[in-house]
């Protein structure tokens, strides 16, 4: 699945002439691009087993105990990081050209990340960790992985030169999605599965001696993050090639940055569709981000389900993401890429409302479902009803148009905008797309407040996508190239 990535390399001031000779490339990838791609394989398998499938819904079903009350905590702290996140992100890529050296101080941060990280393994029911103890680990750890995007992205022409980025991310984007699937299903297989089922190439017992009574099945997974990030690094720091040191101060860095920052707002201003549609995208990317943010949490909750299910509900959603980042390419040609986001839009709209329809008791808002009078529709360990199955189908259409949405917005701006000015067009984009990553945790900590339920925090999501599609019914352009 697509991370969330700041996509600093744009905020960055551009290359001089000189510079971009310097790193045109021919197109293929050495080891030192081939290293930073894999930096992100690594690092990508924190968003998927801590944020969005099994640690948080663990935190908020049974540290928390309650899964609505969870879910408020959960949209409080991330509100909170949200706001950090805007007011300190975009000045780091600002700056960080100004600065030079990268791999120093992304070192520092990777160094802070992993134990961190792995410190959350002792998240266990009755520990001396306390929720919100927990909470601001995973708050520190989620800034830090903000700000090792920033410099990791800002490396990518260093690392493959102009003519073979584009080869670099998409490996990249490759290898953090198989991580991702690989470690949720070595997680099912080794921890989750064993005692449940009579199959003979699935061990006994949790390997490792893990118990399930004090919840070491779901706290691993902070191990194995923590683990798979310093591991992806190394190829890192040993290959790929660092910027060379500017020996500008930190302070005039900054400065430099900031006025860097203010130039492309100023540029961008000029073009008026761009900026319509960079308001509107402020929107709805920040709607399509809850979607996953909270997809485990709301699964837990609403749904049920243990840490088996939601491992092997990651597993299916990892895959059909990539199916969507893929299918993007295919509708971007054609329907254009304003159309095809208007599709993706109203599609996750659609899922959503969807969503809110659902219980185990319950399809889509109208039929009542009584899982005593059914028979199991198989013989498996899990999603045996009816009920789980719809459920799992919306979250395939949410998992393809949510991924393929992060692929057309980019595309549409490069139609909106002069190829001239695209790094300044990019470093807005960027900025705009943390600008209101506060906004959805605030609506969803209100509406779970308001209405004492998860659904009625998750149905704010839909405001947001809405305001976004709105928004892009004003931009002029964005259709098919003829």
């Amino acid at each position: 699945m697509e991370s969330t990535s700041l996509e600093a390399h744009g905020v960055s001031a551009p290359l001089d002439g000189p510079v971009i000779a310097e790193l045109g490339g021919d197109g293929k990838l050495n080891r030192g691009a081939i290293a930073w791609a894999i930096f992100e394989g690594g690092r990508d398998p924190y968003v998927i087993l801590i944020t969005i499938y099994i640690f948080l819904p663990y935190v908020s079903s049974v540290l928390v105990g309650d899964p609505i009350r969870g879910q408020e905590v959960v949209s409080r702290y991330a509100q909170i990081l949200g706001w950090t996140v805007m007011a300190t992100a975009p000045f780091l890529g600002a700056s960080i050209d100004k600065l030079g050296r990268r791999k120093i101080l992304l070192g520092v941060i990777v160094g802070l990340m992993v134990p961190i990280i792995g410190a959350m393994w002792f998240a266990k029911p009755g520990g001396v960790l306390s929720v919100p103890v927990i909470m601001g680990l995973w708050a520190a750890a989620t800034l830090l992985f903000n700000y090792s995007e920033v410099l990791h992205n800002s490396l990518l022409v260093r690392a493959a030169g102009l003519r073979g980025a584009h080869k670099a991310s998409g490996l990249a984007l490759a290898l953090g999605n198989a991580a991702s699937v690989v470690m949720l299903a070595f997680t099912a297989w080794a921890f989750a599965l064993p005692g449940k089922v009579p199959w003979s190439w699935v061990p006994h017992a949790p390997l490792f001696g893990l118990d399930p009574a004090t919840a070491e099945p779901q706290r691993v997974v902070a191990l194995i993050a923590a683990g798979s990030l310093a591991l992806g690094a190394i190829p890192l720091f040993l290959f790929t090639p660092d910027a060379p040191s500017t020996g500008v101060p930190l302070l005039s860095a900054v400065r430099s940055g900031v006025a860097d920052l203010i130039a492309m707002i100023r540029t961008v201003r000029r073009y008026k569709d761009a900026v319509v549609y960079l308001v509107s995208r402020m929107f709805f990317v920040d709607g399509m981000n809850a979607i996953l943010v909270y997809a485990g949490v709301y699964a837990t909750g609403v749904m049920k389900w243990g840490p088996l299910e939601m491992l092997t509900y990651g597993i299916l959603l990892s895959i059909t993401a990539a199916i969507g980042g893929l299918a993007a390419r295919g509708l971007d040609a054609a329907l254009g890429p304003k159309n095809a986001l208007r599709l993706q839009i109203t599609m996750a709209i659609l899922g959503n409302l969807a969503l809110l329809g659902m219980t185990p008791t319950r399809i889509l808002y109208l039929w009542s479902f009584d899982p005593h009078a059914h028979p199991a529709m198989w013989a498996g360990p899990v999603f045996r009803t009816l009920p789980e199955w719809v459920f799992i189908l919306i979250g395939f259409s949410n998992s393809i148009f949510i991924s393929g949405q992060y692929a057309s917005s980019r595309t549409i701006l490069t139609r909106l905008t002069p190829p001239a000015q695209a790094g300044a067009f990019f470093g807005v984009y960027a900025l705009a797309g943390v600008a209101t990553s506060w906004l959805a945790p605030t609506l969803v900590n209100w509406g779970t407040q308001a209405t004492h339920s998860q659904q009625g925090g998750f149905a704010m999501i839909p405001v947001l996508l809405t305001v976004g599609l709105v928004g892009l019914a004003f931009v002029k352009g964005g259709g098919r190239e003829p």
